[in-house]
């Protein structure tokens, strides 16, 4: 996989321990790009490490059930993310995106004098070739759900760009810009396969018409 300037094709091209941004209701996706606005000293610090160093960071969720919201228990499953895009704002805030490469599980905490918590991860290795399993996905399902979606929240597609997106493209970037909890952002996270987070992403959608506007087979014809 080509991320930037940079190519992961194998294990040795992963770090074994990552630094991690909990951040709730936020997903990325491996080939997806995440925009972020940094502005706390402890994460402004973990980019400045980023980019000192292999441009990589963590992204994962609060655990699901951290009412208190402090991020102490973190999701399982993040996805790694390179830096392919920086600036900074005059106003001590960073405006940068991190690009999907692949996802991971965290495995135990390490104890580091950094501000940032910084975890020993397992890599998903088979993300690095998913474009294998793009034929497997039911396109026509897919932009069906999505643009029942669209047309029952009264939204326009640039549908020549999403004509021209290869499924694995369409499939990620749908799932990161829908607008679910993050329940179901884990749940797409956590899909074992392309195929499976495909079929996934449409049973939300459809659950989510049904719920608003009635029946959704109706909304779905």
């Amino acid at each position: 996989m080509q991320v930037g300037n940079a190519r992961y094709l194998k294990p040795g091209d992963l770090p074994d321990t990552i630094a991690v941004f909990p951040l709730g209701g936020a997903l990325l996706l491996p080939t997806g790009q995440l925009p972020l606005n940094i502005f706390e000293p402890r994460y402004l610090a973990m980019f400045d490490a980023a980019l000192s160093g292999n441009r990589l960071i963590g992204m994962v969720q609060p655990a699901l059930g951290d009412q208190e919201g402090q991020g102490e228990v973190l999701a399982p499953v993040g996805c790694l993310g390179r830096i392919t895009s920086f600036a900074e704002t005059g106003d001590g805030r960073y405006i940068v995106s991190l690009t999907g490469i692949c996802r991971f599980r965290l495995l135990e905490e390490r104890e580091t004098h950094n501000p940032f918590r910084t975890f020993r991860i397992a890599p998903f290795i088979a993300d690095l070739s998913a474009r294998d399993e793009e034929d497997a996905v039911d396109r026509a399902a897919l932009l069906a759900a999505f643009k029942a979606y669209l047309d029952a929240n009264k939204l326009e597609a640039d549908w020549e760009s999403v004509e021209r997106a290869s499924n694995l493209t369409l499939v990620n970037s749908l799932a990161m810009m829908s607008p679910f909890g993050p329940a179901e952002k884990q749940a797409l996270l956590e899909a074992p396969d392309l195929k499976t987070r495909a079929e996934t992403l449409i049973a939300i959608t459809e659950i989510v018409l049904a719920r608003v506007f009635g029946d959704s087979d109706t909304v779905l014809q």
